[in-house]
């Protein structure tokens, strides 16, 4: 993904609001479960220690590009999941091992922040004069894993959200990346599915679930290459589009190139006389080359201005003429 792309779709959603609508879509089919403020930002860097040659221990950085920690009051106990966001401008061909990989550090990194607070716990234990009588002393298996059997993990969901205009024809679970047909060996392991996102894939009725600007991201980008039902649905939803806020503006320009002008300051973005003004401008240019053309062949310039549908006064002005 180009840097600068990648930069505005990181920063779009990485907004509380739309990375809420993002899970409720995917998760309660557009009703608002999760609001804005039970999100908290977490650090998108795992880190992974994987065996090198001769047995050292090599770092490598993986960066996801959003993850949230979502916390709730449930049966009058806190509950805590993890969501994360992958976007993708183009098709990522392994994305089940890539999101699968971030699904297992996280949990990995759990596991080890767990071991972690039981060796401090214990330290802190051993310093002590009292000696606290509930306080338990772990099993054998236990301290070999630093996991202890009370200890759980707090789930991780990780979305791909398919920024193009085209149909993802990439792998969609860890099987599709394989060429296995023996059932018994299928049966002893465990598939990965990528959870996705996909304007080109989704009906207009599924994209209105979005609440947010993502409901005319998504539209914008599913028809970007159909001028016809692009016009269709900026007139369908033209009360939305005239105040697009500008970093799905932003978005929509960046993936779909599609040539937008508006001020950078402005909070929102009429995207319907956008794309009237750039049809028009566009329009103006054919003409004026035509124009042009025509002189060049020695057309006079009543006749120019009939045949491109301008005033007499804007053809000179074209041409430079007094």
């Amino acid at each position: 993904m180009p840097l600068k792309v990648d930069t505005i779709t990181k920063d779009y959603v990485k907004d509380a609001g739309i990375f809420a609508d993002i899970f409720n879509y995917y998760i309660y089919g557009g009703r608002q479960v999760i609001r804005p403020e039970q999100l908290t930002e977490r650090d998108s860097t795992k880190i992974a220690l994987p065996y090198g040659a001769n047995d050292a221990v090599v770092p490598v950085q993986k960066f996801r590009d959003v993850q949230k920690l979502y916390a709730t009051m449930t049966d009058g106990k806190m509950e805590y999941v993890l969501y994360g966001a992958e976007n993708q401008a183009e098709i990522h061909y392994a994305m089940p091992v890539k999101n699968n990989l971030y699904d297992a550090l996280e949990y990995a990194g759990q596991v080890e922040e767990a071991a972690k607070s039981h060796r401090k716990a214990m330290k802190k234990r051993k310093g002590e004069l009292s000696v606290d009588e509930d306080r338990k002393t772990p099993s054998s298996g236990e301290f070999l894993s630093g996991f202890w059997k009370e200890d759980r993990l707090i789930p991780s969901v990780t979305v791909t959200i398919f920024f193009g205009p085209e149909e993802w024809d990439g792998p969609l679970s860890l099987f599709d990346m394989m060429d296995i047909s023996d059932p018994a060996l299928l049966a002893c392991m465990d598939n990965y599915h990528v959870r996705l996102i996909a304007p080109a894939q989704m009906a207009d009725d599924e994209i209105m679930k979005f609440q947010s600007s993502l409901r005319e991201v998504m539209l914008f980008i599913k028809y970007s290459k159909d001028r016809e039902n692009l016009s269709r649905i900026l007139q369908v939803n033209e009360k939305r589009f005239r105040e697009v806020e500008r970093r799905a503006a932003d978005v929509i320009e960046a993936i779909t190139n599609s040539g937008i002008k508006y001020d950078e300051k402005e909070e929102a973005v009429d995207v319907c006389q956008a794309i009237q003004e750039m049809r028009q401008e566009s329009e103006q240019k054919k003409a004026r080359e035509v124009a042009e053309n025509l002189y060049n062949m020695g057309l006079d310039i009543e006749k120019i201005a009939q045949a491109v549908g301008y005033a007499v006064e804007t053809i000179k002005g074209w041409l430079g003429i007094e």
